[in-house]
């Protein structure tokens, strides 16, 4: 038996608008220790990871490990049905085809249930190194939205570079260029409005703005969001998900045709 609930239930609403563009199925890992996913997006250019901790839930069983294949698209039409303060309740017996999601008002006056079916997807589960950044940024979720948004105006790719001064983003297309500039701060009333820069050496890359764009998608789950860069290894950006668990999107750097 699976079952997992959670009082906050907007927050899975929101997990899900923060990958529905970039994937259109995949298998949630339930396990005793929580739910995982992972995939790859669907052009196979960026990787999607989320991790919910079980004790981040109200209540959590997980008798059995359970590999539970979803249509992203069929579950977030069922999450829209319910209210930003509903009760979320999934629930799945050990080897079903089914999975039931519960939506209690606070109230409790009105409960509803949605059972959707489940897929079988082959998925290879992905190993991610464990790697040391050359420099990893802190900045409020909102800011980095802004800026993905306004470079993606001048150019289909943004350059990220990060020295001792702070951060820059800027964008350059047939318009003309871009550039945003961020110091680190000093100090802040509150944490989440802070830009902090941990570096080992300075580095320079450039994405993708439309993935950058779609990982952007996550802002509403967490007030900060970090970008850990090193050179040749994909970029993380990661937000947190509440204090239940947090997701991670993986993109790696354009090359230049030139330095070939």
């Amino acid at each position: 038996m699976f079952e997992a609930r959670l009082v906050q239930g907007n927050l899975l609403k929101k997990v899900l608008d923060a990958i529905k563009e970039l994937l259109n199925e995949a298998s949630w890992d339930c396990a005793d220790s929580g739910i995982q996913l992972q995939a790859m997006d669907n052009s196979h250019v960026s990787l999607v990871s989320v991790n919910l901790r079980a004790e981040g839930f109200d209540k959590y069983r997980c008798d059995r490990n359970l590999i539970m294949g979803m249509d992203l698209t069929s579950m977030s039409k069922i999450l829209k049905c319910a209210a930003n303060d509903d009760i979320i309740t999934m629930k799945a017996q050990d080897n079903a085809d089914t999975v039931t999601f519960i939506f209690e008002s606070p109230s409790q006056e009105k409960v509803s249930d949605y059972e959707m079916k489940l897929m079988n997807l082959d998925q290879d589960h992905l190993g991610i190194p464990e790697t040391d950044y050359a420099c990893v940024i802190k900045l409020p979720s909102g800011e980095f939205a802004r800026i993905c948004r306004d470079l993606s105006n001048f150019g289909e790719s943004i350059v990220i570079a990060c020295t001792k001064e702070g951060v820059k983003f800027s964008a350059a297309g047939d318009i003309g260029t871009g550039n945003i500039k961020l110091a680190q701060t000093a100090n802040v009333d509150k944490e989440e409005d802070a830009v902090i820069i941990e570096m080992q050496e300075p580095v320079t890359l450039t994405f993708a703005c439309r993935y950058l764009n779609m990982f952007t998608k996550a802002t509403p789950l967490s007030p900060q969001v970090s970008l850990s860069m090193s050179p040749d290894v994909p970029l993380v950006v990661e937000y947190s998900i509440g204090d239940i668990g947090l997701i991670q999107y993986f993109l790696a750097p354009k090359i230049d045709d030139n330095d070939s």
